[in-house]
């Protein structure tokens, strides 16, 4: 997701949309792979209207893709944005800067 130039409101658009606890712990809980909203909830303890506010913005972001599978809607982050280092950790490449989230212990 390397950017040819830096685009400061590009930056600006995707870091106010994880500028949100919610939406901090919906990055750490897509970083192992795809889920429903229903799971995202109930890994969040939340409401599945509260999370899919969140993945919404999140969406218009370029921070997650969907894909629907009959009634279901699958999230997962964007297929450019997680990355790993060379020692092996993982990392959001955000296109102007990255952001690190620690593993589960």
């Amino acid at each position: 997701m390397a950017r040819e130039v830096f685009d400061a409101d590009f930056c600006a658009e995707r870091l106010k949309a994880l500028s949100d606890p919610h939406r901090l712990r919906i990055v750490n809980a897509l970083r192992y792979g795809e889920l429903t909203v229903g799971d995202i909830a109930e890994l969040l303890d939340a409401e599945v209207v509260t999370v899919s506010h969140h993945l919404k913005i999140m969406k218009y972001a370029d921070l997650v893709e969907v894909r629907r599978e009959g009634r279901y809607m699958y999230y997962k982050l964007h297929s450019d944005l997680l990355c790993t280092s060379g020692r092996g950790t993982r990392f959001l490449d955000l296109g102007c800067c990255r952001l690190e989230v620690p593993d589960r212990k």
